[in-house]
């Protein structure tokens, strides 16, 4: 199937979509859409691959999410295992979350788990889909997000492949992890504030990409609904009309992006 967009993180294995999955994966087929189905934890891991490898415009990623599964513990062996499959395209979602987090002893341990992340995509050569959420009106994890990443390129004399997933924070952030070589995925929650219109209008369209985060934050047409892939469209249109250029464009733009970073050998006609 050629592929016309492409939806950089959702979560069609969720139970929300039990009811009517195949319904919504053929809508994106329907539309010629690719996507990445993103894993929180081991068994939902094992359950983005399952989908994943039934339909040859869908690939998954797994990781362990900071602070979903709090009490599971990294399980490096079996992880490594799904992340040696051919058709996983990235670790994660993964990374730090400081929401509503004051206590240091978690955040300690939320760093320890995203250094095993790490390990693991560079053991596989496939690129990090980072979580990062600071505290309320703060920087503080996208500061100690960026200070990790940082570390990794003066170790290795090499930046960390890495998406910057759900990127809802400044244009100064945002060329922070531009800087460190990283892709910048804006959500559908663009299409219903003007908070984030500067760091989309900022953006380079060779280092955007987009997402749904589906069955999470729908755009402004589908408010308080279920969100599903083929909604990225709405997502497009805006980056388009802040950007003054054109959907057609920014669709081929982020697929590009897409097929580049996560290494998809699949020709788009």
């Amino acid at each position: 199937m050629p592929l016309k967009y492409f939806d950089s993180h959702c979560h069609i294995h969720h139970e929300d979509f039990d009811s009517d999955r195949e319904a919504v994966i053929a809508r994106m087929q329907e539309i010629g859409m690719g996507a990445v189905v993103v894993g929180t934890g081991l068994e939902d891991s094992r359950k983005a691959v399952e989908i994943a490898e039934r339909h040859n415009f869908l690939w998954p990623a797994v990781g362990l999410h900071p602070n979903e599964n709090p009490e599971e513990v990294f399980d490096e062996k079996a992880f490594t295992e799904l992340a040696r499959n051919s058709k996983v395209v990235g670790i994660g979602e993964c990374g730090l979350d400081y929401f509503r987090c004051a206590d240091e002893n978690i955040k300690l341990a939320q760093k320890e788990r995203f250094a095993k992340h790490v390990a693991l995509a560079e053991a596989v050569s496939k690129p990090l889909i980072i979580h990062c959420r600071p505290s309320v009106g703060a920087t503080d994890a996208h500061d100690d997000m960026l200070a990790i990443l940082r570390e990794h390129l003066e170790k290795t004399g090499k930046p960390m492949q890495a998406i910057a997933h759900f990127f809802t924070s400044t244009p100064e952030i945002m060329q922070k992890y531009l800087a460190l070589g990283c892709y910048i995925s804006f959500p559908c929650v663009i299409t219903f504030t003007h908070q984030y219109d500067e760091v989309v209008r900022t953006v380079p369209l060779d280092r955007m990409l987009v997402e749904t985060d589906s069955p999470f934050a729908a755009p402004a047409s589908h408010r308080g609904k279920r969100n599903e892939p083929a909604y990225v469209l709405e997502t497009i249109k805006q980056i388009a009309v802040l950007c003054g250029t054109t959907s057609v464009e920014v669709a081929r733009a982020s697929l590009a992006n897409a097929t580049k970073v996560f290494g998809l050998s699949k020709k788009f006609a």
